[in-house]
């Protein structure tokens, strides 16, 4: 069977193995290596969702699977449906696996987001009943217990008092004729109490002799005086196997009782651990959960160039001619694609790096052909691809980068390496079309089980043959669908919707149309591809033909790939290209290999002039592809750098606003300390003030006390600090000089012009005091800029002098005292009433600068009216709300002219 085959070509065997080492029970290893592939999605599709729920579990703290104590419980719960009777070891067995499969099904109850999981966890029935009568009635020994049976524990209790009898008498002949036996020991031979006697005194201890020791010195003797004891022992031994057959009779009983529920428990068990193992290869892997691509709507298939013509002059049939297919809705993508088995390969056995691969193909694309040199990749590739569809479709994660997004193939068919065979008289070739053969007739099978009842195509058998094929003329002959002048059938009817074909295979061939004459094998490879393309969702091919090359300049349906090769090193890097063609390079790998470089020469000369010529454009190509991709990771590495330093100046920008934050709330904090210091001061005068006798003397001393209070606190009233003297540079000082962005040395200061010498590097200039700068950002203050202070100063000192003169004197309102005298309540009033009251206020607060109207919160249409009147009153200067102790909102604080 092809299926079969395709297996062991793409060495999923072994890859079951290495999913196996991550079982944790015997069932869970049975299952990983005999791992079913899926016959449908929505079997993958519930794989799928076992292992990513595991996946997240595995990545939990505390969340893992355990399946401590679960074992291998199918053999005995088949004996037991057959009546037969099971030992210990099996009851602790089915006993201690209950018992696991409680403990696991409280771990996937415990966890959220896990649906899956706990649907299976559900059909769990652990039965406690049954595991605790088994363990009542077995020890840890795996052996009956006394406790079993009132009956088992009295007759064990005889045969306890009767051993002690036993050895007492013989323990009394061993002392009285210690000189007759070998050495003092009390043994069993045939299940009966026995001394071992030397030879030659036999007599000395009458008996019966059961054993002799192989060198016949020592006789094994049951003494006269046991006999009787020894056979009630026996009486008691048979009793008490009689009795413990019956309990386990009784246990076997109950375990095939629920038969069912335990075949279904090991089975969910069982997949439990193989999703679990999944997930923790996946997670060694570092893979990836694969999404599958769905089908599109139905389009008509390319028509073939060659065909045009005889399109043109029936256009009816050639309407008719093309088939409805459905391509992919979107690209397959499987970027850093590594084969699985070469990473076990390098992480358990010291192998080589892996290369990854980068494999995305168009929604269109049905063949991709491979080229390149030999030991390049590229029958890897194709393992690696059919690898990773594989596990998908087996619900494992890809080792790819997200995302990974490739359809669900039904069929997975490969024909990779060589079927040579001499025992069955089969030739490279030969072998070849006979695994091609196999391969298409699954596909003619597929399409017909899919309603494709128009094809006219017929298939012919070669494992039917009794005849073996061995000349490659006679099979190509033989073979009428791989012709090189092949005519595939067309429907001559439009199919209808319902019966479209669905192409949903992926074929892998290694060499297509290797092993035969160039040109045959280069003309069946082309009218093999071109059928495949038709017939399965996805070819990819490797080959060395150049013909093949050319396919995709013809169908769209093609696209063109190779595994690039190093000129410079003369190896090949195992990376795959896409869109250009490769070249063989044969004869550098010859070479390479230790070919005699006067053969390797001598070839070139027969290398047609032609072929030399695409392979100089096929390596311009690649060397300029290969400069794009330099320039694509550079401007990737700049894009990163920058984006890192983005990071960095936001995290700096952050950090100086949090700074600026800490400042201004400290400073708030300053500055209401210093308030509260300030009222708390106030305060005192003015309780000192209504104390005492409010004369004008006291008075003055308050207004004094109040203006100290305000030099203290107030920012305004501190004197400024004294600016610091400008730079003056000296010889030898660091400066610089910011119209040449140049960092100089001072060579002598500056003269009575203002100008100085200075040197940087080997020059030396004279440069004015006015175009320096220290190291810091300081100016040197020029004759200039003093003249212009001093006479902008003298200017500011003349202007307050004559505003001091002019203005009239006024008592010093800078801290304002309420009052009874300055404050008026007008709460309750009318606008109109208020408006007349606040009139007569004001003239009165004339002589305090200040008055407080208290007008209220409530709806606000009083202080809205107070406010109005006041912003066109000639005696207000300005007016606003007081602050939350005096007030808030229901007051106004008004300032005078």
């Amino acid at each position: 069977m092809i299926q079969a085959e395709t297996l062991e070509l793409l060495e999923w065997p072994r890859l079951c193995q290495h999913l196996a080492t991550f079982a944790a029970t015997k069932l869970g290893v049975a299952a990983a290596l005999d791992l079913e592939i899926p016959a449908t999605q929505a079997q993958t599709a519930e794989l799928l969702a076992q292992t990513q729920e595991a996946y997240q579990l595995e990545s939990r703290a505390g969340g893992a699977l355990s399946f401590e104590g679960i074992q291998d419980i199918g053999t005995s719960l088949q004996r037991a449906e057959l009546q037969g009777l099971l030992s210990g070891e099996e009851l602790l067995a089915i006993a201690t696996t209950l018992a696991g499969a409680r403990q696991l099904r409280r771990i996937i109850d415990s966890q959220a987001d896990v649906p899956t999981l706990k649907e299976l966890a559900a059909q769990l029935r652990t039965y406690p009943e049954v595991e605790q009568e088994i363990h009542r009635c077995i020890d840890d020994r795996a052996q009956v217990a006394d406790r079993a049976t009132p009956k088992l524990a009295g007759i064990r209790v005889q045969m306890r008092q009767l051993r002690d009898r036993i050895y007492q008498i013989l323990q009394g002949i061993l002392q009285r004729q210690s000189n007759a036996v070998q050495e003092q020991l009390i043994t069993q031979r045939s299940g009966r109490f026995v001394v071992p006697v030397k030879a030659p005194q036999k007599d000395a201890i009458p008996g019966i002799v059961h054993d002799s020791s192989a060198s016949g010195a020592t006789l094994y003797v049951e003494p006269h005086s046991t006999v009787n004891l020894n056979n009630q022992m026996r009486q008691l031994l048979r009793q008490e196997q009689a009795e413990e057959e019956a309990v386990r009779r009784a246990l076997t009983e109950q375990v095939a009782a629920v038969k069912p529920d335990l075949d279904r428990l090991v089975v969910v068990v069982t997949t439990l651990d193989l999703a679990a193992a999944k997930a923790r290869y996946s997670f060694w892997l570092q893979a990836n959960p694969p999404k599958f691509i769905e089908l599109g709507e139905p389009e008509l298939a390319p028509k073939n160039p060659e065909k045009e013509d005889e399109e043109k002059e029936d256009e009816e049939n050639s309407e008719n001619s093309q088939l409805l297919i459905r391509n992919l809705r979107s690209q397959i993508t499987l970027r850093q694609l590594r084969h699985p088995l070469l990473v076990w390969q390098q992480q358990h056995e010291q192998g080589f790096p892996v290369v990854p691969v980068d494999l995305t193909i168009g929604p269109h694309i049905r063949v991709v052909a491979i080229t390149g040199p030999n030991t390049g990749g590229k029958t890897v590739t194709l393992k690696t691809l059919g690898l990773a569809a594989l596990m998908a479709k087996a619900g494992m994660f890809v080792a790819a980068r997200e995302p990974v997004e490739l359809p669900w193939f039904d069929n997975i068919l490969a024909d990779i390496g060589d079927e040579q065979s001499l025992q069955q008289s089969l030739s490279t070739f030969s072998g070849h079309i006979r695994r091609i053969s196999r391969i298409l007739e699954v596909l003619h099978n597929k399409s017909q089980a899919e309603g494709e009842e128009n094809s006219n195509l017929k298939i012919t058998n070669f494992q039917q043959q009794e005849e073996e094929v061995t000349d490659p003329q006679n099979t190509v002959s033989a073979f009428p669908i791989l012709k090189p002048k092949l005519q595939i059938p067309q429907p001559q009817i439009p199919i209808a919707n319902s019966q479209l074909p669905i192409p949903k295979s992926l074929v892998l061939l290694d060499e297509v149309g290797a092993g035969t004459d160039p040109s045959e094998g280069s003309a069946l490879a082309i009218a093999l591809l071109k059928y495949l393309a038709q017939h399965s969702l996805l070819t990819v091919a490797t080959t060395h033909f150049g013909e093949l090359k050319a396919l995709k300049y013809q169908d769209s349906r093609f696209e063109n790939a190779s595994v690039e090769f190093d000129d410079n090193s003369m190896q090949p890097t195992y990376r795959l290209l896409w869109g250009i063609p490769g070249r063989s390079n044969a004869l550098t790998i010859a070479k390479r290999l230790g070919l005699l470089a006067s053969i390797v020469e001598e070839a070139q000369t027969y290398v047609g002039g032609a072929s030399q010529d695409v392979n100089q454009v096929i390596a311009g190509l690649e060397a300029q592809r290969r400069k794009q991709e330099t320039k694509a990771r550079e401007a990737t590495q700049l894009l990163h750098q920058t984006e890192k330093l983005h990071r960095e100046v936001s995290q700096k920008a952050a950090a100086l606003q949090e700074r600026e934050r800490e400042l201004k709330i400290a400073q708030e904090v300053a500055v209401n300390e210093a308030i509260g210091s300030a009222k708390s001061e106030i305060a005192q005068i003015i309780r000192r003030l209504q104390s005492g006798n409010q004369t004008a003397q006291n008075a003055q001393q308050a207004t004094e006390t109040l203006n100290q209070i305000s030099e203290k606190h107030l920012p305004s009233r501190q004197q400024p600090a004294k600016p610091k003297p400008g730079f003056m540079p000296k010889v030898g000082d660091r400066i610089r000089i910011p119209s040449l962005g140049q960092t100089a040395e001072v060579l002598s200061g500056p003269d009575a012009n203002e100008e100085l010498s200075v040197r940087f590097g080997i020059m030396k200039m004279t440069v004015k005091l006015g175009e320096i700068e220290s190291l810091d950002g300081q100016k040197p203050e020029t004759k200039a800029q003093l003249a212009k202070a001093a006479a902008q100063a003298q200017a500011l000192a003349t202007a307050k002098a004559k505003q001091a003169a002019a203005e009239p004197a006024k008592p010093n309102p800078e801290i304002a005292i309420r009052t009874a005298n300055n404050s008026i309540d007008l709460r309750g009033a009318r606008v109109s009433d208020a408006e007349i009251e606040i009139d007569r206020a004001l003239s009165k607060a004339v002589e305090y600068g200040v008055l407080w109207i208290i007008h209220g919160k409530g709806t606000g249409q009083l202080r809205r009216g107070v406010h109005e009147f006041l912003a066109n009153h000639p005696q207000v200067s300005r007016f606003e709300l007081a602050s939350q102790k005096e007030g808030g909102a229901g007051v106004t604080v008004v300032y005078l002219k």
